[in-house]
This record gives C-alpha cells, structure tokens and sequence, in this order.
C-alpha cells in the first residue's frame, strides 16, 4: 500500500471514528438539557447493558477478523473462503446472544423499555461486517455509511425528542441508526467477495483465535462500559449522567488515534506476513512520534479547558462533569502509546498473548479500584479507575516489548511534546481561573492553546528537519508561492 493509500485509508478512517463519536456529541448539550443528568444516565446503563451482548457476538473479530482479510485479501478464492467461514461462526454466536438478551429483558424489573428498545442495537451486531472492509482497506464505504445515517440520527433527535418523556425515542433513534448503518455495507459486499458454502471443519479453526482476541476486547470493555454499569448501581444515574458526558468529550481527541491505528494494523499485518523488518520499524517510529505529539495536545488541552467546557456546553447542572474531563484526559498518552504498540507490534505479529495478559491486568485494577471508590466517590471514583487500568495496560506493553523496540528513543522524543503541554495546560488553565466562566474564555483558552503548542512544536520539528513535517512544508510554500504568481499575473493583465 502506497504512502498516499495510508493517508486516504487514515484520513476516512479518522472520519469515521469521529463522526461516531461528534455528530452524538453535537446533540450532547441539546439532549443534556432537554432529558436532564439522570435521563442520559438511565439510556447510557440500557446502552451500556446492551453493548456486552454485542461485544459477545462479535468476539475477537475487530482485530482478527482485520487482522486475517488483510493477510489472504491477495487471494480470492482464500479470501472468499476465509470470509464465508468467519461470517458463518459470526452469524451462529450473534444468533445466541439475541436469544439470551430476550431472557435478560424478560427477567428484568426497572427500565424495561429501554432494554427493549436496545434489542434492536443488540440485533445490529448480527449484520457487522465492517471487519471484511477494514481487512481490504475500503474505509470511504464505512465513512459514506457513517456519514448519511448519522447526520439523519442528528436531525432526527432534533425533530422528536423535545421533552423528558420522549427518552424512549432518543434511544431509538440511536438503536434504529445503529441497525441500518450495519445493513448499509450488505449493499455492495458482492464487489469485493463471494460468500461460499461455510465447511465445519474450517470454521473450527478460527474459534481459538477469535477467543483469544475476544478475551481482550471483553476485559478493555470492563473500563470502558462496565464502569458505567458499575455507576448506575454502585452509585446513582445522576452520577453516569456527568460521567457519560465527561467521556464523550475525551473520546473525541482518542478517536484520531484508534483511527490511526485501525489503519495501520491491516498494513503492518501485510508487511509482517511479506517479512520486510525493515519498513515495519520504520513506520513505527514515525507513527510514535506523531501519535505522541497529538496525545499531549490533546490530553493536556482538555484537562486545561475542562473546568470551563462543561457548564459552558451542557449547563451549570453539568459542571461536575468539568472535574472528570480533567481525570480522564490523564489516560490519553497511555492509550495512545500503547495503541501503536499493539496494533502495529503485537498483533500484527501474533503476538496476542502479551497482548492478553495486559487488559486482562488493566481490567483487574480496574473493577477492584471501582469496587472500592465508586461506592463514595461515584464519577470520580470511575475516573481513578479508568486512569489506573490504562496506565497498567500500558505498562505491561511497553515490558513485552522492551527488548524487541527501541522504547528509550520513543520516549526520549517525547520529553519536549511533555514540556510544551505542561506549559499550555498552565497557561489555558490560569485563563480560565482569571476570566469568567464563557464562550468567549472558552474560545480564548482553545485559541492559546493550539497556537502555542503548534508553534512550539512546528519550530521543533523543523529544526530537526523532520522528513515529513519539511514535506508538508515544501508543499504549503508551493502552493503559496503559485497563489500568489497567479495573483501577480491577474493583477498585470488587469492593468
């Protein structure tokens, strides 16, 4: 894949995590004030809920499923063999979950409609097979998906939801637009590949791997919905209400970075399977430093304008809300640093057990660190716990692979990426406690902030000469310097 393909793949890729997360994010501050604190807190509890029955139907097949396309993509007959049996295995799982999620809706008490209405969330899981499109690298039919129903879903809670009583209808807008966004990439699968008579035998063979990729994605899911559950029962909906909100907003800044990551992992799944060490090593690197720089941007700007954000955006009822954005910002360079670990080291090259063993462990900290806060704490509580797993996910990455990457390098060129984020969160910080609490000090904080850190960061780059930061440059110089002849140019013939 060219260099030009990875940055479509990762620019539509980008887009389709962020639009995952914005275009609900938009609707945040109408849906806060209109459905209220534990309004939000009883649909993120049904949505959480729901969410662990899809997680079980899918098992490990957002990275194995990526992961496997993307090493037989170059064979059709093995690619459509491949597919038809992962599909196959998919649909008898998805099938299970759907029957036991019937059961846990007939056996439960509270909030009944709400879970029903998640059933149809829980049924989309049956129909996912964005894996198929991420393993060829298709990512502009995922964004066009994305794009169209979720720009409808926007319009849609503007139209109906105009009170507290119309929460039933918020969630199922979301379920409905879930549901169809899977069916949508049905449309065009017969391009790409031809589903074949599924063989038992051959299905078989990818249950442990999907397990034990599975595995994983069931224990980061422990600090990332559990938590919320956790909330909703340890503590009260009002509490998940300031937590679901604080979330989103950190989310935003860490769907560049997955994105990054999703796009890479199917590449760096090619070059390992081709044995070229070399161009592997590279990518890495230059992945680090890039992924590292956002991350402190991105972290220390949120935690700086945190306290301002959240009453400005959702109202005063939400300013709790300000204290638990400046919490979990703590856990983007934790995420962001181990995301390229893991998909452009480990599971590229198989190496899932490491990979295993550290959110396994994240997990662990976590439910103990929620049992233990979230009972007095509530929100906060959640956050300390969120925190504390990211950074032993982390952890435990970085000594799997100690030996085999050059970790030192990567952290050392970081250090400056730390020190400029420090300084702007300082500064964006004392701005907020200065001014009053606004849009316009909102504006003030974000302006100072992304000014100062790219202008830092843009005089350390071209000291450095970095090859692709000179790159860009010589291109923005060229396009300029054309402008304006061309200006010249209309500027004489005018005269």
């Amino acid at each position: 894949m060219s260099k030009t393909s990875i940055k479509k793949n990762f620019a539509y890729q980008m887009l389709y995590e962020i639009l995952i997360l914005i275009l609900p994010f938009i609707t945040s501050p109408y849906i806060a004030r209109v459905i209220g604190a534990e309004g939000l807190g009883k649909y993120s509890y049904s949505y959480s809920v729901a969410y662990y029955f899809v997680l079980f139907s899918m098992l490990g097949l957002k990275n194995y499923g990526n992961r496997v396309i993307a090493q037989k993509r170059n064979d059709q007959t093995q690619l459509n063999e491949t597919f038809s049996n992962l599909l196959a295995v998919h649909i008898l799982i998805s099938i299970l979950c759907c029957i036991a999620y019937v059961f846990y809706i007939w056996n439960l008490k509270d909030d009944k409609l709400f879970a029903l209405i998640q059933g149809t969330y829980v049924l989309s899981g049956l129909f996912d097979i964005s894996w198929f499109y991420f393993g060829i690298e298709k990512f502009k039919l995922t964004v066009t998906r994305d794009t169209i129903i979720k720009i409808i879903n926007v319009l849609c809670v503007f139209i109906f939801v105009k009170t507290s009583d119309d929460l039933w209808k918020y969630c199922l807008i979301m379920a409905l637009g879930m549901l169809i966004s899977q069916l949508f990439l049905w449309i065009p699968l017969k391009r790409y590949v031809q589903i074949t008579r599924p063989q038992l035998s051959k299905m078989t063979i990818h249950i442990k791997p999907l397990f034990i990729l599975f595995i994983p994605a069931i224990a980061v899911s422990l600090y990332k919905y559990m938590d919320k559950i956790m909330i909703g029962y340890l503590s009260n909906k009002v509490q998940l209400g300031y937590y679901e909100n604080a979330e989103k907003v950190t989310n935003i800044p860490l769907t560049v970075i997955t994105s990054f990551g999703v796009v890479m992992l199917p590449k760096m799944s090619n070059l390992v399977a081709s044995k070229n060490r070399e161009a592997t090593f590279r990518y890495i690197s230059l992945s680090m430093k890039y992924v590292m720089c956002l991350a402190f941007a991105l972290a220390f700007g949120l935690a700086g304008v945190g306290n301002v954000f959240a009453p400005v955006f959702w109202g005063e009822d939400f300013r709790a809300s300000g204290i638990i954005i400046m919490g979990l910002s703590i856990t983007v360079p934790f995420i962001s640093f181990a995301n390229v670990i893991r998909t452009q080291y480990l599971i590229p090259n198989e190496k899932d057990k490491e990979y295993l063993l550290s959110v396994i462990s994240g997990a662990v900290v976590n439910l103990i660190i929620n049992f233990l806060c979230i009972p007095s704490l509530g929100a906060i509580g959640a956050t300390i716990g969120t925190v504390a797993a990211e950074a032993t996910v982390c952890l435990i990455q970085v000594f799997a692979v100690w030996k085999e990457l050059p970790l030192i390098t990567y952290i050392k060129n970081s250090f400056l990426f730390i020190l400029t984020g420090i300084t702007m969160f300082t500064g964006v910080l004392c701005i907020g406690i200065k001014l009053e609490t606004g849009i316009l000090t909102l504006f003030i904080q974000i302006l100072f902030g992304a000014c100062f850190y790219s202008i830092i960061c843009g005089f350390y780059f071209y000291y450095t000469k970095d090859e692709i930061f000179m790159n860009i440059l010589q291109v923005v110089m060229k396009k300029t310097k054309s402008i304006r002849n061309n200006d010249i140019h209309k500027l004489r013939q005018t005269k």
